[in-house]
């Protein structure tokens, strides 16, 4: 990655560090053997993207948006449920909170909008192969596909969690049917809205020289 692009990921990249050293402190300091588990998922997830990111050149708003996930995550398994508030599970925090009780978890939300950012980063990643990037419905179903996977992998962290860690607050089979379909959702809504916007911008974008910002610059003429 050149010097350019290092310096861009600078604000990202500080503000993802930050958080998580204090993640990992308030952790440490209460022997929260789970979230240990989850800051090192997080972390190694981190330098996934940056992989990613230099073979693909993920914008700048995907990046900020996977940092506000891991953000979200750090939140809801460490701050506090607020008193008063119906909760699910073994621990008082947000990732058992019901925002409408027994309909919408701050969970559910987590989900929907972290495998839906997945949908998206997959469209990404596609569309710097493409010649002709249009969100075409064949491409999209296979974006979704990709963050459904990318969500059915979460669980399977999840459980070796269960499996390994005593005491954790993941939850049942019923909420893990739960997360999935949360799933499904966050990716039909970012294939839709891929569909959407992306299809204006592809229309606007079609035509152009190889500088177009869609094409991978690898592959251009």
């Amino acid at each position: 990655m050149n010097r350019k692009r290092w310096q861009e990921l600078w604000p990202v990249v500080i503000f993802t560090v930050l958080y998580l050293s204090i993640a990992a402190a308030l952790a440490l300091s209460d022997q929260n053997c789970e979230f240990v588990y989850y800051i090192v998922i997080v972390v190694i997830l981190s330098f996934v993207a940056l992989l990613v990111h230099e073979y693909v050149q993920l914008t700048k708003s995907v990046l900020w948006a996977l940092s506000i996930w891991g953000l979200l995550h750090m939140i809801g398994g460490m701050m506090p449920a607020p008193a008063g508030w119906p909760i699910s599970g073994t621990k008082a925090v947000f990732y058992s909170l019901w925002i409408i009780p027994n309909y919408l978890k701050y969970d559910h939300i987590v989900h929907a909008f972290g495998f839906g950012l997945a949908t998206w980063i997959c469209w990404q990643g596609i569309r710097s192969l493409m010649d002709e990037p249009k969100p075409t419905l064949g491409v999209l179903m296979l974006c979704a596909l990709g963050g459904l996977g990318l969500g059915a992998l979460n669980e399977v962290v999840e459980f070796i969690a269960v499996l390994t860690i005593p005491d954790t607050n993941v939850g049942d089979y019923h909420n893990t049917g739960w997360d999935l379909i949360a799933n499904l959702i966050g990716s039909v809504v970012a294939a839709v809205l891929i569909r959407s916007f992306g299809g204006q911008y592809y229309k606007k974008q079609h035509g152009m020289a190889p500088t177009d910002p869609l094409r991978n610059p690898k592959r251009t003429k």
